[in-house]
């Protein structure tokens, strides 16, 4: 799916009324012009960059789903983060334990649980064509953004960092030579407040221009901590963010896009529960209490990070059509997050509690540099290609402590990453019909860790591999609304160095290179005349070697291990509709099954659950081969719609609602009665007016609610000394503003 915008014009994006489309798209002609809606309104088209050229999203041959800045408003506008996406696009989800940064994407099921900060994930995220590798930089706030591609599968050739599950690529609003803006304010529940605004125009005619963009969230603290006593102690955050960029364009032929970002957050990290589940089920019991905790730590789970950045992306365009570009990218982050694991205390629990648990994480003088060469021929040519290199270099130091200076011990290690690799593409149109599309990318992926201050002797480890990665497909028009493709992909993540076992005393673990093959066949249409998009993917990949993250368990371990296989296959349905030309409304639906495959695997199980996995020789490790892939919902379902009535002098009144519902999603890498959510749901509505300022501005005033039935999802647990867990955001309602400036 993709979200309907709720703004007052027509919108391009998001994603339909999957059993009116699917029953629309394959029925005769003749019938579908007789029960076709009285409504003249048609999508829009899509460009979208996944090929790193500008195509109609329904002219590639990938699964691929966009969703413009107004389409992500709805979520963000009650202070979410970008952990808003999860479960809103087919086969799309996401979580975290570390509060508002360090989220963990998961693409067909495909992801990593590890929430150690030097964690590698399969879902390569890109933000304004900077690979952003560390997870504190994939966080970055989401504000005047013009699209968020998801491109599902790997896609090593042409984005070849740790890509075996797929890419989220965000696109900021570009500065232009029109002066245009925006402002965007809203307050709601718990203090929270949301303010946005944007401006951008020319500094000098036809040569340079410029946008400035800016982000202020905040919440007060809303949660008390009944142990201490302390009335509104944690649950808020203040984050402030900004954006600059230069444009310039002093010939047709040259064009430079400066960038220069940065985000301070201050606020509460994830809020642990202690006992929430009850051994034997998965329904968060009496112990929870939505505005309270018992910790029996004064700091409250604190959190602080900061960052910045800046990238240069340089177009030189040959009078033979040939294009050179140039990517450069510089990031650099610090910060920490602290913890009280296990979510109680010793005396009032709630529930037993055997002993305390209390860990600050911290990443230091994080630095990345990143670049990018790539030479591509005209896209007017039956043939098409593009050949480039890439470079990443990327360096950090990570903390670990106990409270106080207790235990852990203050542990240090640095963490140093060296990637270059050459990739190639070329596309040929063999006939009106038929288009054919090949690449190809050697890598070369290296890693060291190093003990800076460690409690054992810890020395030197490294890690190394070279891979290709490839990928080919088939497009075929079979008329001028439908099309059918093919495409068969494999991807590359290289191996990962884990050492938070450190701090424990415990050596530095290491996963071997995972590489995936991937197949699906899709069919793409806009039927109705143009007034739907309806497109679906059918898939099947294997990933060999598959990387994975042994968390918790009752020895409180944290290691990398591999899988010898793990395989997915399933569907999923984008579609949109234009019911009427008052009403508009979006749905998607995935399906995914996940399966580890490995007879000698064997994990570490929780403190005091209900394990569900045999112990065969009686060692206290369980086989989990058999099992899905943990934080893998087997279904995905999303739906919006938005109606209209108009009410004169341009203006309409509106109301937009937005739902998802996930399916069973097991939280570890063995199965329990307790660790594992069913039937998450959650819903938003908005309701408002959208009209016209006498100086030809654009202006929205509507009251919204998030979360609007209050749903309390079990979204994340800790196994390893009780069964604590963590939920989703309560309900947020309030009212928001927003005004172009033009």
């Amino acid at each position: 799916m993709t979200l309907a915008s709720s703004a007052r014009k027509r919108v391009q994006l998001a994603g339909v009324s999957a059993l009116a489309l699917t029953a629309s798209a394959f029925i005769p002609a003749s019938a579908v012009a007789q029960s076709a809606p009285a409504s003249t309104s048609t999508v829009e088209t899509i460009i979208v960059t996944t090929t790193r050229r500008e195509e109609n999203v329904q002219d590639i041959a990938n699964s691929v789903t966009a969703q413009s800045g107004e389409d992500l408003a709805p979520l963000t506008e009650g202070g979410a983060d970008i952990l808003s996406l999860a479960a809103r696009i087919p086969s799309v989800y996401a979580e975290s334990s570390n509060g508002r940064v360090a989220p963990r994407f998961y693409i067909r099921g495909l992801g990593n649980t590890d929430f150690d900060l030097a964690a590698s994930q399969p879902v390569s995220v890109i933000m304004d064509n900077v690979v952003m590798e560390n997870v504190i930089l994939k966080s970055f706030p989401l504000f005047d953004i013009a699209q968020v591609e998801i491109a599902r599968g790997p896609q090593g050739t042409l984005f070849g960092r740790n890509t075996t599950a797929g890419t989220i690529k965000f696109d900021s609003v570009r500065p232009t030579q029109e002066t245009d803006g925006y402002v965007s304010v809203s307050t709601a529940s718990y203090g929270t407040t949301n303010l946005e605004a944007a401006m951008g125009g020319a500094l000098v005619e036809d040569v340079l221009s410029a946008r400035l963009s800016l982000l202020s969230q905040h919440r007060d603290d809303w949660i008390d901590n009944g142990f201490t006593g302390d009335n509104n102690a944690l649950g808020g955050y203040d984050e402030q963010a900004g954006r600059a960029q230069l444009l310039y364009t002093p010939t047709e032929s040259f064009d430079a896009l400066l960038n220069v970002h940065a985000r301070s957050l201050v606020g509460t990290s994830a809020v642990f529960r202690a006992n929430i589940l009850t051994p034997g089920s998965n329904a968060l019991n009496s112990n929870y209490v939505r505005d309270e905790v018992y910790f029996d730590s004064a700091f409250n789970n604190p959190q602080a990070y900061d960052s910045w950045g800046t990238s240069a992306a340089l177009n030189y365009y040959t009078d033979a059509g040939v294009t050179l570009t140039s990517i450069t990218g510089y990031e650099a982050a610090e910060g920490y997050s602290l913890g009280d694991i296990d979510g109680g205390n010793l005396v009032t629990g709630p529930g037993f509690i055997p002993f305390p648990s209390e860990t600050q994480d911290g990443i230091d003088s994080l630095e990345q540099f990143t670049q990018e060469f790539r030479i591509a021929s005209s896209d007017d040519q039956p043939t098409t290609w593009q050949i480039g290199a890439y470079y990443f270099s990327g360096e950090f130091d990570i903390t670990t402590v106990g409270p106080n200076g207790g235990f852990p011990p203050s542990t240090t290690v640095r963490h140093d990453n060296t990637l270059w690799s050459a990739f190639g593409q070329v596309s040929h149109q063999l006939n009106d019909n038929l288009q054919l599309s090949g690449g190809l990318r050697f890598t070369h992926d290296a890693k060291e860790l190093v003990g800076v201050v460690t409690s054992i002797p810890v020395a030197p480890v490294s890690a190394s591999d070279d891979q290709f990665s490839w990928d080919l497909s088939a497009y075929y028009d079979l008329d001028d609304r439908q099309a059918v493709f093919a495409r068969l992909a494999r991807g590359f993540r290289g191996p990962s160095i884990q050492a938070r076992d450190v701090a424990f005393f415990n050596p530095p673990s290491i996963a071997d290179s995972e590489t995936s093959t991937s197949f699906e066949i899709g069919y793409k249409s806009e039927p109705l005349d143009g007034r739907a998009r309806f497109n679906a993917t059918a898939f099947y990949y294997q990933v060999d070697d598959l990387q994975l993250s042994a968390v918790g368990g009752g020895g409180n371990l944290v290691q990398l291990i591999n899988a010898d296989r793990g395989v997915g296959y399933g569907f999923e349905i984008d579609s949109e509709m234009w019911v009427t030309d008052n009403l508009f409304v979006t749905a998607g639906l995935s399906w995914n099954e996940t399966e580890l495959q490995d007879n000698d695997l064997e994990v570490g199980v929780c403190a005091q659950c209900t394990v569900l996995d045999p112990d065969t020789d009686n060692d206290g490790f369980v086989e989990v081969d058999g099992n899905p892939f943990p934080q893998a919902p087997d279904y995905i379902l999303s739906l919006t719609a938005r109606y209209s009535i108009p009410a004169g002098n341009g203006g309409e009144w509106f109301a937009y609602t937005d739902w998802f519902y996930q399916g069973r999603t097991n939280l570890f890498l063995y199965e329990s009665e307790e660790f594992y959510s069913d039937g998450n749901f959650e819903g938003g509505l908005r309701l408002g007016y959208a009209g016209e300022m006498s100086g030809g501005q654009d202006y929205e005033l509507a009251v919204f609610a998030r979360n609007i039935t209050d749903e309390d999802n079990l979204v994340g647990g800790i196994d390893f000394n009780n069964n604590t867990g963590f939920v989703n955001e309560p309900r947020i309602v309030g009212v928001s503003f927003r005004a172009s400036l033009n």
